[in-house]
């Protein structure tokens, strides 16, 4: 069967490699000069499945309230007169009710710790180096953040992820290179999390499913998908038509806007989050495990020689213009953890918008339409959740039975609403 992607961002090149490696020929449709290159691009290459959530959770929306008035904020909301904005808040709201965060985030972690699996074989399998590293680090600043961790806690302990809650000198002895004058109530350590450069892992796999035999067609800009009888036979693009069997729609926030001509409506807005990366100066000063900062939403990672500072979700803009309030909380974060490290004044910074879905789960799997299959609405979450996106959407297409419950995982969660 030949099988046309659509996006190669990280979502795309994984959802391609596995297809390929089940039998299928598969073409590749990105729009850009090569994988990877815009919400894959920059990110924090947090790779940490018990820290994934869902941003509608209990409190956030006075969270997102107060952080108006702010001027370093992890949260930016721009209000505009968009229905399809407010329609999306409304769902929000709803979803952040603490049984349905409590459902949406065990959906997430289902895929997620799957997805770290199947990531690690894949790894082992090629003997693939991404500048990766274990464990994280959740900073505190305060008490009350130690204290509303315990939900946290709690959950990782059901799950049976290790962890363990550090007080301030364990945390400064497990990570030296934190700046002992920032304030600093405790941590929280989970060894088994991971981080790792998502844009050169796409090129890596890229190269292998290259090698595979999958055709990757760039700088080719898909303008729709052509339906007739209840399939698709074909996409349009600028440089013409491309025919297929069938059809992954993987393309991101831009998935939206392909699926609805077709009567396919996903409630999926752009997050944007942000990036800075830095050359390291003073190795003795940088950190060797990945940290969060939990006030400010920020985490900070060493990829070989650099460190990627990423963090921030701002809601209600489509442009890609680069924030300076977003920029300045970036690096006022890194600054306060490793002052040293690196020469943030010539750091890299980078904008990407993040598919995010009102109740936080990516739709996977089948659509209404016979021939057409979806991958997307990953939020912030798509580099830990790929591969086992990617299997998950293999398996469906091929007719294997997935591995993974797909409750609360496909479109049919939102099939009654419209």
């Amino acid at each position: 069967m030949h099988i046309v992607v659509i996006g190669a961002g990280i979502i795309g090149v994984t959802t391609a490699y596995f297809l390929r490696r089940d039998g299928h020929d598969v073409t590749v449709v990105e729009r850009r000069s090569g994988v990877a290159q815009e919400t894959s691009f920059a990110n924090a290459g947090v790779m940490a499945p018990s820290y994934v959530a869902p941003w509608s959770q209990p409190g956030m929306p006075s969270k997102v309230l107060a952080y108006l008035f702010r001027p370093e904020a992890p949260i930016v909301f721009r209000p505009s007169l968009d229905p399809a904005l407010w329609r999306w808040i409304v769902r929000w709201l709803g979803e952040c009710r603490p049984e349905r965060f409590t459902r949406n985030k065990a959906r997430m972690q289902r895929l997620a710790f799957y997805s770290q699996a199947e990531l690690r074989a894949l790894r082992a399998l090629h003997q693939l180096e991404y500048e990766q590293s274990t464990g994280y680090l959740q900073l505190f600043r305060t008490h009350a953040e130690v204290e509303r961790s315990a939900v946290t806690r709690k959950v990782l302990t059901e799950l049976g992820v290790v962890h363990r809650l550090l007080g301030t000198e364990e945390a400064h002895a497990l990570e030296p290179a934190l700046h002992a004058p920032t304030r600093l109530a405790g941590a929280l350590h989970l060894p088994d999390d991971e981080t790792g450069n998502c844009a050169f892992f796409a090129q890596q796999l890229k190269d292998i499913a290259i090698r595979d035999g999958v055709d990757f067609r760039f700088n080719v800009a898909v303008q729709g998908l052509q339906a007739e009888q209840q399939r698709i036979t074909g996409l349009r693009t600028e440089s013409g038509n491309i025919g297929g069997d069938a059809f992954v729609v993987a393309a991101g926030f831009d998935s939206a806007a392909l699926l609805r001509p077709l009567a396919i409506r996903v409630p999926m807005q752009p997050v944007k989050g942000y990036s800075a990366t830095a050359a390291i100066t003073a190795f003795e000063h940088a950190p060797y495990l990945s940290v969060m900062d939990e006030t400010y939403k920020v985490a900070i990672t060493r990829m070989g020689k650099w460190l990627r500072i990423a963090g921030t979700a701002e809601l209600g803009t489509r442009g890609m213009r680069l924030r300076d309030g977003a920029l300045r909380t970036l690096l006022k974060v890194a600054q306060d953890w490793f002052p040293y490290a690196a020469s943030y004044g010539k750091s890299r910074f980078w904008i990407g918008a993040r598919p995010m879905l009102p109740d936080g789960p990516p739709v996977l799997g089948k659509t209404p339409i016979a021939n057409l299959y979806v991958n997307t609405g990953h939020g912030s979450t798509g580099w830990v959740m790929a591969c086992g996106s990617a299997r998950v959407v293999a398996d469906v297409i091929t007719g294997k039975a997935p591995a993974i419950d797909l409750d609360g995982l496909t479109l049919d969660r939102y099939a009654h609403r419209r």
